[in-house]
């Protein structure tokens, strides 16, 4: 075991709500185990996934999660590997808002 942060369990009644790195509920009321148990499926993996901020302009851009802490979530603009783009980068409060969703990705056409 890495020992690394998956994400937060908190009461919730008589059970418990998995909380992921971005402050978003995981999971309705579970009992402990079921909820720690989800947080190793969801893992850490969904951090390196694409994104869309919704900015002021109504247009949704695509995104990736830069730093994530429960002080702030910076996200920067997708340069798709460009070494030479200049870099944009946006700070969002923590928990996540709702203007920060994951990016649907298109299947690659056959």
């Amino acid at each position: 075991m890495d020992r690394e942060l998956l994400g937060w369990i908190r009461p919730a009644g008589e059970g418990f709500i998995a909380v992921d790195l971005l402050g978003r509920e995981a999971s309705g009321v579970l009992d402990w185990l079921e909820a720690e148990e989800l947080l190793d499926e969801l893992g850490i993996s969904y951090l390196a996934d694409p994104y869309e901020l919704l900015l002021d302009d109504g247009d949704w851009h695509r995104v990736r999660l830069a730093e994530v802490s429960p002080q702030e979530i910076r996200v920067k603009k997708d340069d798709w590997g460009d070494m030479s783009a200049s870099q944009l980068f946006h700070s969002l409060p923590f928990p996540a808002p709702e203007t920060l969703r994951r990016a649907v990705v298109e299947p690659p056409p056959r």
